[in-house]
């Protein structure tokens, strides 16, 4: 993710990022995407508690067929399949429902 400018450092997901990247990202960067395009937020690994936001990907989501639309899946896009036969052998089926989405991860 490139998200540096000359008057701040690099960005890496190994740090929670700060509201003027975010700012940065929403204006540049994410402005790009449709206004239709669904924000996804990933949960920790317990399902609870809060984490800083660290990092992000442009990816699809498909909710969980056999539980409720709050929970579901995420998958590269079209476009990165096509790219990487590795990523076409670990994902040979993405679901019809999968849509556009803005995946959020958090630091911990």
């Amino acid at each position: 993710m490139s998200t540096s400018s000359p008057a701040e450092p690099p960005v890496r997901g190994d740090q929670p990022l700060t509201l003027a990247v975010l700012r940065r990202l929403v204006g540049n960067t994410w402005a790009r995407l449709p206004g239709t395009t669904l924000v996804v937020l990933s949960t920790d690994p317990e399902g609870n508690g809060f984490s800083p936001f660290s990092t992000y990907a442009h990816a699809r989501y498909a909710p969980d067929p056999d539980g409720d639309d709050l929970r579901g899946e995420v998958y590269p896009l079209e476009s990165e399949l096509a790219r990487d036969a590795e990523l076409r052998s670990l994902f040979p089926q993405v679901p019809d429902s999968a849509v556009s989405a803005l995946v959020l991860y958090p630091l911990g």
